[in-house]
């Protein structure tokens, strides 16, 4: 394993965990990585970053300014950008790694990265990519994707700045008519990018045509001024991310040429005739790559927590599980095993789902190219809800292993506290959770009805057309349980769809009706979006060709997830008849049995995580499981154990001492 130190170096309590793993630890990193030959290059690229010492902190962020701590990420980030380039390491390389932890709270050139990219690959035409590509490429132009505004974030429609085609020039006049119409969180915008791929409402012809991409230059390419026309700056201090400079962005009456419209889909002729796409949403592409990004850079967070937590949880003892007798490692107490082994389960569970969601990507990619776009609905809703429940499960997961670690949790050193607040800034990021899960609910009502009239459903959604049971069935075998979820999900679809129709035949408009039946609309996207996660896993557990040790313990991973889940949501089972009340005392007697099985290959399925020291960065959760040394030596760090004394004594302390109050 990479990165890892000898056997010799690392606490008793861990040695013993690892001398008991039952399965190759080697083929679990292949399958999360996405094959041997992943494994192998992320490890050579890790390798290379991690031992440059220009990635090392001399001082922890946490005691730097502001300011400080944004010029030390953007250091960093530059001279791994140098790297990659003098490595040909490429950007989607780089994705297959953690390196990016070695930021330690954010990357200036993060959305440069990822969703400048993929918008410049998904929405410019080929001479616009041949135009700007390169110079994207080599960073001469560093940019980033502007579309959240300060009055609106997930309702693209709404988006209020403009872009007007002035027909006499060939320009657009980019235009800020409002306040809430202020571009707003952007990360990057605020001081590193000189441009940006921004979505305004598209008009031409005295019509508005809606949202639309273009590429826009926001600073100076030589001296980085703002451009005259444009209010650029950074948003201030957030809950997280905070070398990473958010910004807000402001256009007064800013002309661009006409052809700095993203041209792949639509376009605008010299005249100012408008060619609309061939389906609407193909400018949201760029979204879906997006959302599917976040859910795996969602669970790399939970992975990182979790292994933080699992391997503390080893060497910790705590109180007496039986009076007289030594403190027990507090991995010994079931409700700590229930923290963290169900979420150790998850990692497997979203990064398959979502790695499957990526192929579907792949094939509806290729279908646009052929001018299909049947498919692009479900990837729309396969995205938007593999993105909200990663994470939602990521930021749970990381509060709880934050929780598990007791005090030394909340102590920075500990990481646990960042990758909270990264995971929990994805909630909200590129789509905010609740407002995807009711566009799944939209698209699965859309789908029921559809089927109830006999008409096609695409794939995912197919199961909506089935006829319910008419009595559960007592197996409880992993292919029972799933379809126990599809059924409940089924359910649950068709109940909220009849109370929808009920009350517009009571009299209330659609839009009205829906609002009153979100809550439940809301957890049929959940639902729907678990039970394709569920039945993910098991497809990939059941046919990928491992040695039994290895299948054993995805097995049962896959297990403990699916009964997790199952006594977690009991009120849908129990509400559509697919179980019983005695099927789920079952399973909840087997969770212990789960939990007791997995508990002893705990510590080794997290280092099959493979999450080098460096990446981790966590006082708790290092291999060697030296936590109180690293505890102390951090905290000899602190700025104010410089002086015996602190000049507020002197100052505050030692006035209020002599007063004699």
């Amino acid at each position: 394993m990479a990165g890892v130190k000898g056997a010799a170096g690392c606490v008793e309590e861990l040695r013993r965990e690892r001398a008991g793993c039952s399965f190759n630890m080697e083929e679990l990193t292949n399958i999360l990585d996405g094959g041997k030959d992943i494994t192998t290059r992320r490890r050579e690229i890790e390798d290379l970053m991690c031992g440059d010492p220009a990635f090392k902190d001399e001082v922890p962020t946490e005691y730097l300014s502001h300011e400080d701590r944004y010029t030390t990420e953007v250091r960093k980030v530059c001279h791994l950008a140098r790297k990659m380039a003098q490595h040909n390491i490429s950007s989607r390389e780089l994705g297959i790694t953690s390196v990016t932890n070695l930021l330690r709270d954010g990357n200036p050139l993060g959305l440069h990265q990822s969703m400048f990219t993929n918008a410049l690959l998904g929405l410019a035409s080929p001479e616009q990519q041949r135009r700007w590509g390169r110079l994207a490429q080599n960073n001469t132009i560093i940019g980033t994707y502007a579309q959240t505004e300060m009055g609106h974030g997930t309702f693209i429609r709404g988006l209020e700045t403009t872009a007007t085609y002035d027909p006499k020039t060939e320009e657009f006049i980019l235009h800020s008519p409002t306040i809430t119409a202020t571009k707003w969180w952007p990360g990057g915008m605020g001081k590193t990018c000189n441009a940006a791929i921004v979505m305004a409402q598209l008009h031409t012809q005295d019509e508005c045509r809606g949202p639309h991409p273009f590429f826009v230059q926001l600073r100076d390419l030589d001296t980085h001024h703002t451009l005259p026309g444009i209010t650029l700056g950074e948003i201030g201090p957030r809950l997280g991310l905070n070398s990473q400079d958010n910004g807000y962005l402001r256009f007064d009456h800013y002309r661009i040429p006409r052809t700095n419209l993203l041209m792949r889909h639509s376009q605008v002729l010299q005249d100012g005739t408008y060619i609309k796409p061939i389906h609407t949403k193909l400018s949201y592409g760029t979204m879906i790559v997006t959302r599917v990004g976040i859910a795996v850079l969602c669970v790399k967070k939970l992975a990182c927590a979790v292994t933080i937590a699992t391997r503390y949880s080893a060497v910790r003892h705590q109180s007496e599980l039986v009076p007289g007798e030594p403190e027990p490692q507090i991995l010994e107490y079931q409700t700590q095993q229930y923290k963290l082994l169900p979420h150790i389960a998850s990692v497997y569970a979203l990064i398959l789902s979502a790695r499957s969601v990526a192929s579907v990507h792949g094939k509806v990619t290729a279908d646009i190219s052929r001018g299909n776009v049947d498919f692009l609905p479900e990837l729309h809703t396969l995205s938007s809800g593999i993105k909200a429940v990663s994470a939602q499960d990521s930021t749970q997961g990381v509060e709880t292993c934050r929780l598990a670690c007791g005090g030394h949790g909340y102590m920075a050193s500990s990481r646990l506290p960042s990758l909270y607040t990264s995971a929990t800034s994805c909630i909200t990021l590129e789509g905010e959770n609740t407002v995807l899960l009711l566009q799944v609910a939209r698209y699965l009502i859309k789908s029921y009805r559809a089927a109830v009239k006999g008409k096609p459903v695409l794939p995912s959604v197919s199961y909506l057309a089935a006829s319910p049971p008419v009595h559960h069935t007592p197996e409880l075998s992993n292919k029972a349980l799933v379809e126990a979820f599809r059924t409940s999900s089924a359910s649950l679809v068709r109940e909220t769809e009849a109370n929808l129709q009920r009350l517009c035949d009571m009299g209330q408009n659609y839009p009205h009706a829906w609002n009153s039946c979100s809550v439940a609309l809301v957890r049929c996207g959940e639902l729907h979006t678990r039970y394709y996660i569920c039945e993910r896993f098991l497809s990939s557990v059941e046919s990928v060709a491992v040695s039994e040790g290895t299948k054993g313990i995805l097995v049962c991973l896959c297990r403990l997830y699916l009964v997790y889940h199952v006594t977690l949501n009991q009120g849908h089972f129990l509400r559509s008849g697919t179980l019983s009340a005695a099927d789920l005392s079952t399973l909840e007697e087997e969770m212990s049995d789960l939990l007791a099985r997995l508990r002893k290959q705990a510590v080794p399925l997290v280092d099959a995580f493979d999450i080098r020291d460096e990446l981790l960065a966590s006082t708790l959760g290092a291999w060697d499981g030296r936590v109180y040394e690293r505890l102390y030596d951090e905290a000899l760090k602190s700025p104010l154990n410089k002086t015996d004394v602190p000049k507020a004594y002197y100052k505050y302390l030692r006035p209020l001492i002599k007063a004699s109050l």
